[in-house]
């Protein structure tokens, strides 16, 4: 049975930046203002309050912030690397992304961490979410690859 491409349970967007002034990616404030704002300048709407955390300093090289904010639409993770002035952004939504957001996302994102460049992704997701008939073989076989690995790679 054939796919039903125009149908997908959602999308991830990944945004990395380089670059990034290292005080921005240890700044605690600055995180929680980013992930408050964003998703109203996307037109998502909160669940909750942003959770972020500053990483204890004896994680060496891992120094910088991780945060959460919970969406109705689904999550955005924000994570940064003070070190190396690199952050990590994704936005998980289980709902239409038009890819004429992704611009405007990036320039919301540089007004907060100026950054050199960038690597943006757009994954779609759950693919099968809404195929009625999907192959039963299929899922058996990703659930025994998944019980034979030890590790993620």
């Amino acid at each position: 049975m054939g796919h039903d491409h125009d149908k997908v349970f959602g999308y991830l967007l990944t945004i990395d930046i380089y670059g990034v002034e290292p005080s921005k990616c240890q700044d605690l404030n600055l995180g929680y203002d980013f992930l408050d704002k964003l998703p109203d300048h996307i037109g998502m709407h909160k669940q909750s309050l942003p959770h972020i955390y500053v990483t204890p300093s004896e994680w060496i090289g891992k120094g910088g912030l991780s945060g959460w904010v919970g969406l109705i639409e689904s999550g955005i993770q924000l994570h940064t690397l003070t070190d190396k002035g690199f952050v990590s952004i994704d936005l998980y939504t289980c709902s239409y992304v038009d890819h004429t957001l992704i611009p405007g996302v990036l320039e919301f994102v540089k007004k907060y961490y100026p950054y050199e460049f960038s690597e943006t992704n757009l994954i779609e997701r759950g693919l099968e979410y809404y195929n009625s008939e999907r192959d039963t073989q299929c899922i058996r076989k990703v659930y025994q690859i998944s019980q034979n690995s030890s590790h993620w790679t």
